[in-house]
């Protein structure tokens, strides 16, 4: 699929942005520029950054990174429909974690996750040479942007291999890994030197770029995941069965959970963002203008532009004109641990369906009324009704084709109070905790009555996060941390065929082995 980043600096550079960011992301990227042809101008520094940005479309729904983060978890489930969605066991291997290196999830999953990252840092790498003899007035915040960029890219490899080799040239060559806390400590030193030189804000005109709240959000998720970003796998200290705490972990300023709040702070007390009038805004098409997206990958409705996951996830005849695929769905056990009065829950469709745009009743293939289940009896033989779908961006009425104008918030700031929450519940400090959480259950409609507590083992800041953050591909991470991915069970939800055991060494996902057999100098997680 052909997702284009749109980088908005104005008009007049939109065509060239566009063009430039229409690029193979399977061709090399020296063909497209080199240090000693491009950038002679300002002008072509900034449109030059559209290849660095639109990589980030491979973070977005229905690309590897996001399938991973949410397919391997209690939120999402592709169960085989008929003849559709087995494609070799690939997505049954995934959700079930029966991987191996050379497994059908393995080839047709964690591949991508591996090469679409080390494409974005090749980009990186490739333009940070480019312009390191051009001279241009906003030479250092274009650089900080970009080494932030960078270090996205690093924090995913990180956050799904644990350490992996660290190339910031662009010589050809194998590399061996480096150990997870030197990924850490790395991208923790590229971020707050960046910090420096970055914008604290930057005009709707640049709505998308990088500015000093992105690297704040990234280093507040590293900070509270630092129990876990800092060990190497189960094998390296990691609980597959109880909280991986930020406290106690050394990073630069003190301790982890420590820094997790002051780099939330550093957001919340900025007046740079504010929780949207409502919280469908942030998913809907014209997001941009949300005023709690602090990072985001940009799409607009345009052919091969926008965001198509709506495709995956919505039944064949639920939008007129288009056939959708029917595939992703959501267990039982996720769809009923909302408060029915929990106005995040309408996230769901589940029960009578209609059209999604017109309002008007459909039905199945066969001619019946359509109903979405709330659960699917048996993974490997699933009706095309069954199971609630996460319709968390909504289909753009403007939309080209399947082809939707909703960005895809990689931070927003209603994670950002959860991440200093959890920070202060886990230093101690459960009375800061609640104030964060209730905030974010205040702004529904009814208000949703306050948390009073927090269980010992933090699980209802688990609960908050699922209800505050469902299908935004942050439930692997969570799980882990909480220590409860590996130990996940399928029978909750009554589910045949699904998730029964893993081992621990599942923390990380196995390197593929078509990446060690190009690079010898890489060794295997254990238990692959």
């Amino acid at each position: 699929m052909n997702r284009i980043f749109k980088l908005s600096i104005g008009a007049a550079g939109l065509v060239s942005l566009l063009a430039l960011g229409c690029t193979n992301l399977d061709e090399n990227p020296p063909s497209q520029i080199t240090p000693g042809n491009f950038f002679r101008t300002q002008q072509e520094v900034l449109a030059g950054l559209a290849g660095v940005y639109a990589q980030l479309r491979t973070m977005a729904p229905e690309g590897n990174i996001y399938d991973v983060s949410e397919i391997t978890t209690d939120e999402d489930v592709v169960p085989t429909r008929g003849s559709d969605w087995y494609d070799n066991g690939q997505w049954i291997d995934l959700h079930n974690m029966t991987w191996t290196p050379n497994s059908a999830a393995t080839l047709n999953f964690f591949n991508g996750v591996w090469n679409n990252p080390y494409q974005g840092i090749a980009r990186t790498n490739l333009f940070l040479e480019a312009v390191a003899n051009t001279d241009f007035p906003s030479k250092a915040s274009v650089v900080a942007e970009v080494k932030t960029i960078r270090a996205y890219f690093y924090y995913t490899l990180m956050d799904f291999f644990g350490g992996v080799p660290i190339v910031t040239t662009t010589a050809v060559g194998t590399n061996p890994r480096n150990t997870r806390r030197e990924v850490f400590d790395f991208i923790e030193k590229e971020l707050l030197a960046a910090r420096t030189d970055l914008p604290a804000t930057r005009p709707q005109s640049e709505n998308g770029r990088v500015t000093q709240g992105v690297v704040d959000a990234i280093l507040a998720n590293m900070y509270l995941n630092a129990g876990v970003f800092t060990k190497d796998g189960a094998a390296g200290g990691i609980s597959g069965t109880s909280y991986n705490s930020c406290s106690g972990i050394a990073v630069t300023g003190g301790d982890a959970c420590t820094q997790a709040i002051a780099m939330a702070n550093a957001i919340l007390t900025s007046g740079n963002y504010r929780l949207a009038d409502s919280f469908p805004q942030n998913f809907r098409a014209g997001n941009n203008t949300s005023p709690e997206i602090i990072f985001a990958v940009k799409f607009i409705a345009a052919d091969g532009l926008g965001m198509n996951y709506i495709m995956s996830i919505l039944h064949y005849n639920s939008i007129s004109g288009l056939t959708p695929w029917n595939g992703f769905a959501t267990l039982a056990q996720t769809y009923l641990a909302f408060d029915p009065n929990d106005k995040r829950r309408q996230v769901f469709l589940q029960g009578p369906q209609h059209d999604v745009l017109s309002g008007a009743p459909i039905n199945d293939r066969a001619g019946n009324p359509l109903v979405f289940t709330d659960s699917i009896p048996d993974i490997h033989s699933a009706t095309e009704g069954q199971g609630p779908r996460i319709y968390k961006w909504p289909a753009d009425p403007n939309h080209v084709s399947w082809y939707n104008g909703n960005d895809y918030a990689l931070f927003r700031l209603g994670e950002i109070y959860l991440i200093r929450a959890e920070a202060e519940w886990a230093s101690g400090n459960t009375p800061a905790a609640l104030v964060d959480i209730n905030t974010l259950r205040a702004r529904t409609d009814p208000v949703l009555t306050p948390l009073v507590a927090i269980d010992a083992q933090g699980q209802a800041i688990l609960s908050e996060r699922l209800f505050e953050l469902v299908g935004e591909g942050k439930r692997r991470q969570d799980l882990v941390r909480f220590g409860g991915y590996t130990g996940r069970d399928d029978s909750a939800s009554g589910i045949a065929g699904g998730k029964a055991s893993a081992t621990a060494d599942h923390v990380l996902m196995p390197i593929p082995q078509t990446q060690i057999d190009a690079n010898p100098k890489l060794v295997q997680n254990p238990g692959y």
